[in-house]
């Protein structure tokens, strides 16, 4: 459907249908949902905007949040560790607490 304003033509958008099939982001590229990026990716700040990034696999480091919200503060968000993995305090050889770094590991 087409608005005509003097000599200017505007066209009305309207969403594509939910069928169509889209394509989904690749590592890197800009979204603004999780779903929005390929299977094994996640939707995640990088500096101002957000961008696909790879779910975390065994032995990464992962962010552990201890207060809901704290998320959003990030300027670089890491994604969550992929599925049957937990983000846990690292354990190491050594002093109690040496490390506070927490990595993705098993259940």
């Amino acid at each position: 459907e087409l608005d005509e304003i003097g000599t200017e033509v505007l066209t009305r958008r309207t969403p594509a249908p939910a069928w169509l099939p889209t394509a989904k982001g690749e590592e890197g590229d800009f979204c603004l949902r999780s779903s929005d990026c390929a299977a094994g990716l996640c939707c995640a700040r990088h500096f101002w905007s957000k961008i696909c990034k790879p779910v975390l696999r065994e032995g990464q480091v992962c962010t552990r949040h201890r207060r809901k919200g704290t998320h959003g503060l990030e300027i670089f968000q890491r994604c969550q560790c992929a599925e049957g993995l937990v983000c846990r305090l690292q354990r190491e050889h050594g002093p109690a607490d040496a490390s506070r770094l927490h990595t993705c590991q098993q259940h």
